[in-house]
């Protein structure tokens, strides 16, 4: 049980640190995502202060998750776990398709 409440609380610490530097990174931490620094800088997105906020606003929604997993497993041991990588999953997809959308100006 303590294996799986530690996994959960060092996720979530993992996450709201990365999702919190990116709100308040200003656009600064778009040179972190995969593949956007290479880009020409005319085809970059005009607002990247607007997308760092949207891509951290979603890692902490990330970190919700696995502190919710967390309160779980402390009752429950390993399904607060799965679950919380189930939404994790879920929410990494969705974080995925927003970039694309975001990136290429849809």
């Amino acid at each position: 049980m303590a294996f799986y409440l530690c996994f959960d609380l060092v996720l979530a610490l993992a996450l709201f640190l990365t999702g919190w530097g990116f709100v308040r990174s200003e656009g600064r931490a778009a040179r972190f995502l995969t593949g956007y620094n290479r880009r020409d800088p005319a085809d970059r997105v005009a607002d990247e202060a607007a997308m760092c906020r949207a891509y951290g606003r979603r890692m902490l929604a990330m970190a919700a998750t696995f502190l919710l997993g967390a309160l779980l497993d402390a009752f429950w041991a390993p399904a607060g776990c799965a679950m919380a990588w189930a939404a994790f999953l879920a929410q990494l997809i969705l974080l995925l398709r927003l970039r694309t959308r975001w990136e290429d100006g849809s």
